[in-house]
């Protein structure tokens, strides 16, 4: 064999490598990604990451990517590399016409060589995101991520705008509700006496002494923008330990110098909702 027939044969296992990377970068990993979507979705775990509300579009963008990655096995393997290289013709005259371009690229640039370097360790993370997301369990976001975010940002969770407006039905407020009236309300004597059964997990409260804080996690779209909404409560911090999951029912009172704080008449532990967070 020659060194002109061994180059060129290099040349294209050359090629196709970069083709087989090329699609497992792009078709193989979205592939994938639309896989796990779907399981969560299927399974009712996606919740973990988005919103309620943006699930049935996840799981729509899912089947479409399935039905695009499908259709691209149609597409012969290096087929978006060929550049409008006409098949029909002679395979030598393609194979010159090649070796003519490929010729002045012999010698790899350093920038070449360190945009293959980025395309390398890209894709290595990229696919070792994907096969965690594969093999480890879904789970929500940590007790300690919780807590490092509260008082990070003002309360604006879900239903701020209906406390801004005053309107009195507070029945279905939750944990993120009651979160906004504690910082924003200035008309604190309206709130006192009114009931609340809520759900959330324990934190320490600011005095550390005789309460606690019943926290939860409020996310508008995904976990990304997750906020943590906390809501004093007197119980004693020795009973529950942080990070444990209770179920608060008790009334909402207001003290003399205007702060809220829920009191008690039953505290019961219970294990993680299946939905760990209010939106």
């Amino acid at each position: 064999m020659s060194e002109h027939t061994a180059d060129h044969s290099t040349d294209r296992r050359s090629r196709r490598a970069r083709a087989l990377g090329t699609r497992w970068l792009g078709v193989g990993l979205a592939t994938l990604v639309a896989v796990v979507t779907l399981g969560l979705g299927v399974t009712g775990r996606l919740t973990l990451y988005i919103s309620p509300e943006s699930v049935w579009f996840a799981c729509a963008a899912a089947v479409v990517t399935l039905a695009g990655a499908v259709w691209s096995f149609t597409l012969p393997l290096g087929e978006e590399g060929d550049h409008g290289h006409d098949h029909g013709t002679d395979a030598a005259a393609v194979d010159a016409a090649d070796d003519a371009v490929d010729a002045p690229r012999s010698t790899a640039s350093p920038r070449k060589t360190l945009a293959a370097v980025g395309a390398v360790a890209g894709g290595v993370v990229a696919t070792g995101v994907v096969a965690a997301a594969l093999v480890l369990p879904p789970a929500s976001l940590s007790i300690e991520l919780a807590m490092s975010r509260a008082g990070e940002q003002s309360a604006l969770f879900a239903g701020a705008d209906t406390v801004t407006l005053g309107v009195a039905d507070t029945s279905t407020f939750g944990v993120g509700d009651w979160a906004s009236v504690f910082a924003t309300a200035t008309n604190t004597i309206a709130y006192d006496g009114a009931a609340v059964t809520l759900t959330g997990f324990v934190t320490p409260g600011a005095s550390g002494d005789d309460d606690v804080n019943l926290t939860r996690l409020v996310i508008t779209h995904c976990v990304i923008d997750a906020q943590t909404a906390t809501l004093p409560v007197t119980v004693d911090p020795d009973e529950y330990p942080t990070g444990q999951w209770v179920e608060v029912t008790g009334t909402v009172r207001a003290d003399a110098d205007g702060t809220l704080r829920v009191v008690p008449t039953d505290v019961v532990a219970i294990d993680e909702p299946g939905d760990p967070y209010e939106y």
